[in-house]
């Protein structure tokens, strides 16, 4: 208040005609065709539009109490107070926010706990640190997303980082940003559900992502590949191979079937903690016979398919070395070829089959059928065959 208007000074607001308007330092001044005046603010506080009617001037409103507003927001998000919902008193951190939903998502059983506390621990709470939860902007995202693109690493040969180096980069790709987006949006939204802000912060852009090629094994090389698998010195190699590519399961939820999971008279395996939850895994009969006779084969009172004495859970953690060295002895390239490749051939090979969407759906425990329509642009065969069966029903001349 000590620097002097000019504009909007007691005399030039007497002079304004109806219809007219003077502005100065974010208070608007405006003279109405009955004569009266309105006092307006609008000003940007921290990245955010503040715009409020202060008044009329024939109830008593000066310009001083749209000065007197000013201040009083400034003052407000100086003390992070701006966003704040009622009844709170002191800006959440991004930290402090981060911990205790965490803690309540432990609390009620939220979904990929496991996953969301890494992308939090390793990236979100590193970049956004102590900076209030309800003053997190647009801005402040797209410099997250940039430098995770631009961030360098050194990695070890099974991921593990060793050291932040800039002369060796190895930058995150746009999908594992957007899974990173897609945990801070769910905090934003838990936040104003649980009270912590009233509104969400900033508006999240992802990344647009492309459909990528689906590297998957041919039936000539599956077989092949698992009769390298049944030579190799690895016991649990074959019976590891067999399982992924007759039910796509994922790595760990093969290497964690417990004994009582499998039920091979319903043709079903139990997956207590699969990626989107609980569920049961069709298989094939074939499958369920080559279960019962490896169950059949374990050590009494084992409860693992693939137990480790030696690990801390009890069963094998990784294959890693042998499926390399069984994929290399197929003639494939143990670079290209991963353990997940597995999955995806299983799963490619059903929507080559002809099966419904839905059921692959069901069969790989995808959450969305948006993820398995992907599969459904590989070799385009099957889409030609279900072409030729359109014309034979319909019978044109």
């Amino acid at each position: 208040m000590s620097k002097a208007f000019t504009k909007l000074t007691r005399p030039n607001m007497r002079k304004l005609a109806s219809g007219g308007k003077l502005s100065e330092r974010g208070i608007t001044y405006e003279r109405q065709p009955d004569g009266d005046g309105i006092f307006t603010v609008n000003i940007m506080v921290d990245g955010q539009r503040v715009h409020r009617v202060i008044g009329r001037e024939s109830e008593g409103t000066t310009r001083t109490q749209a000065e007197e507003f000013i201040a009083k927001v400034r003052n407000d998000a100086k003390h992070d107070r701006l966003a704040l919902p009622k009844g709170r008193k002191i800006a959440l951190s991004f930290r402090e926010a981060a911990e205790k939903y965490l803690e309540r998502l432990k609390e009620s059983g939220g979904k990929d706990l496991k996953m969301k506390t890494a992308r939090l621990k390793h990236h979100l709470v590193p970049f956004f640190g102590d900076m209030p939860l309800s003053k997190i902007c647009g801005f402040d995202i797209d410099r997250y997303k940039r430098q995770r693109l631009q961030e360098a690493v050194i990695v070890r040969p099974r991921g593990k980082i060793i050291e932040r180096a800039p002369e060796k980069i190895t930058a995150a790709k746009p999908g594992t940003v957007n899974r990173e987006l897609a945990v801070l949006s769910h905090l934003f939204n838990q936040a104003i559900e649980w009270g912590w802000i009233d509104r969400r912060p900033a508006k999240m852009n992802r990344f647009q992502e492309g459909q990528g090629r689906i590297t998957y094994l041919t039936a000539e090389q599956v077989i092949r590949l698992v009769e390298c698998a049944k030579a190799d010195a690895c016991p649990i190699i074959y019976p590891f191979i067999v399982i992924a590519v007759e039910t796509s399961m994922r790595k760990m939820e093969i290497l964690s079937i417990r004994r009582e999971h499998v039920n091979a008279q319903r043709r079903a395996i139990f997956i207590p903690k699969a990626k989107a939850g609980a569920r049961e895994q069709p298989i094939t009969q074939h499958l369920a016979d080559f279960l019962t006779g490896h169950i059949a084969a374990l050590q009494p009172g084992n409860h693992w398919l693939f137990p480790s004495p030696g690990a801390r859970t009890g069963h094998t953690m990784d294959i890693r070395k042998a499926f390399r060295r069984v994929v290399a002895s197929a003639g494939l390239d143990p670079d290209q070829v991963v353990r997940h490749t597995l999955r995806h051939t299983a799963i490619t090979h059903l929507v080559q089959a002809g099966v419904d969407l839905p059921t692959v759906k069901r069969i790989s425990g995808h959450k969305t059928l948006a993820m398995v329509e992907r599969y459904a642009h590989q070799n385009g065969a099957h889409i030609e065959n279900a072409m030729d069966r359109l014309q034979s029903r319909l019978q044109f001349a």
